[in-house]
Formats: C-alpha cells, structure tokens, sequence
C-alpha cells in the first residue's frame, strides 16, 4: 500500500501458471479505477508433458524458477498481497502436489489450482472491467494451452464451460480438427440458442492472432486490445500459418518464436468458436484472468 498526494493506493501482484506460459500482472487500485504497473510473460510449457498426465521434473523446475522470479519482481514492486494460481496442466497432473510443494518450498507461495469453471469466471471478470460490452449479449472465449474456456452472462448469473482441449494440448495429440469441432458442438449450440451476437477473445493464441494481423514487429498491448478480428482474419492467417514449415512460422512478423508450434492449433480453435456461434467478429482484449484476480483482491479489501 503506498501513498500518493494524499490517496491511498493498493497495489496487487497476481501470477499465472498456464500449461504453455507463465504471466505476472502488478496493478494498484485508486479510487475504484485499476491500473496496470507492470507486466511479465515467459513461455515456461509447463505442460510439456501433458500426454502423459503427469508434470515432467525439468517443467516444473523451469516453471518454478520463473515464478520465484515474477514474485521478487511484484514484492520489489511494493505489491501485497502477491496470489498465484494455476490452470489446466496442474490441474490434470497426477503429481500436482510435487509442483505445488516445489514452488511453496522456493517463494513460500501457496499456489491455488483452478477449477475450469473457476478459471472462465475469472476470464470472464477480467473482461468486463476493461471493455465496454453489453454483457447480456457477450460471450468470453479464453483459449489456453490445456483447455479452453467460454463464459456468458444468464439467468443465473455466470455460465461456464471448460473444454479439455487447448493449443499445446491439440498439438501434442495430433487430434483431427473434425474431433475437435465436434467437441465444441453442443456448448456452441447452446450459445447460439440463448442469442450470444457478441464474443471476446483472451489469451495467448488470440492476442498472437491481432499481433500478426497487424505484423507488429514489437509487440504493443494497445494496438491489440479492443482489435476486432473477423473470421475471415483467423482463417487466412490460419491457412497460411499452417502451409509453413516450424522455421519459416517463428519469423513472422507479431508472432513470439516459442509460441509457433502451437499457434495452428490455437489457432483452428478461435475459428471452430466463431464458425460454431455464427460470429463474424471477435473483439480481442488484454484484460483477461490476471485482472479478474486483481479485481477480486481489491473487492475483497
């Protein structure tokens, strides 16, 4: 907590441990608004041996390593609380707890395991601070390394689906695009049915996806939140992307070299959702988990 002109401002650190990557947000609230302080992203493939059902030994050192740092780096930052949460490769590990235990032992963090409908929530929360949507009409599609999520506003509140099948997970299994489409079936049907005319897109996979559309040579989060792509977008790139060889993917322009051997996977995903909901646009945003947990924090104090 720091004092500013007189202002009280909290500053939270949050960290996520994805199956492809692992993500630092430290952002402070002041008078209701959330501001971002610092970001950080390291493509740690935590998930690696996801085929298997257990976390491979160098994954989990790596990923740890990486996690210490991105907790000194928050503490330096004058973050408290620092939460830390981990998604679909942890999850589905049989050795979970030797990771859990790995990193409590390294930064003295006690890592919360998401559930998938936990994690489209939080998708979902981080969405809708930082994008102007009318929520009743909005669906949230968060496509990950292990799963991919959607969400949507309903009657009851918030309705979740969590689909074991992301970009590292696809890519590992060699899984038929057709198996995969038939999969996603009945959630996008049901969608369709309630009158979803609106999709939101997070996550790696997508924010790569408004990066390469615009062949940015640097990455710029502005340039991508808030950038529409249309079906036609994901499916051109993604036609090309998958006519290229592993070395020729890693140098196009707005695409990070680790991220080119999943990205056609990643990719096949975001156009199964919008073809299945009859979408032609989908709105990317930098706003996604990370700051559904921050603004949980904040709420709660």
């Amino acid at each position: 907590m720091l004092l500013f002109g007189g202002a009280v401002v909290r500053r939270v650190g949050a960290i996520d441990i994805g199956t492809n990557s692992t993500r630092l947000l430290v952002a402070e609230e002041s008078g209701g608004d959330i501001r971002t302080v610092a970001t950080n992203l390291a493509i740690t493939r935590l998930g690696e041996g996801i085929g298997s059902g257990t976390l491979l030994p160098s994954a989990m050192v790596r990923t740890a390593g990486v996690v210490e740092s991105f907790f000194r780096e928050a503490r330096l930052l004058d973050a408290e609380p620092v939460v830390a949460v981990a998604t679909s490769a942890v999850r589905d590990a049989a050795n979970r707890s030797d990771f859990l235990e790995l990193v409590k032992k390294r930064t003295g963090l006690q890592i919360r395991v998401l559930s998938g409908t936990e994690e489209a929530s939080y998708s979902y929360l981080g969405v809708v601070g930082g994008l102007p949507a009318e929520q009743q009409a909005t669906a949230v599609l968060d496509v990950g390394g292990g799963s991919t999520e959607l969400s949507w506003k309903n009657s009851q509140g918030l309705g979740t689906v969590s689909v074991n099948m992301g970009a590292v997970r696809l890519t590992l299994s060699g899984l038929p695009p057709a198996q995969m489409a038939a999969a996603f079936s009945p959630h996008l049907n049901r969608l369709r049915e309630i009158g979803v005319s609106n999709l939101v897109g997070v996550g790696g996979t997508i924010t790569s996806l408004a990066a390469i559309k615009q062949e940015l040579a640097v990455y710029d989060p502005e340039q991508v939140h808030g950038f529409c792509l249309s079906f036609r977008d994901v499916t051109a790139i993604l036609s090309r992307l998958a006519g290229m060889e592993l070395t020729e993917r890693r140098k196009v322009a707005g695409l990070q070299p680790e991220r080119a051997d999943i990205i056609v996977a990643g990719a096949h995903i975001v156009a199964v959702v919008m073809e299945g909901l009859g979408l032609d646009r989908l709105t990317v945003s930098e706003r996604d988990l990370l700051y559904g947990l921050i603004r949980e924090e904040v709420e709660r104090r």
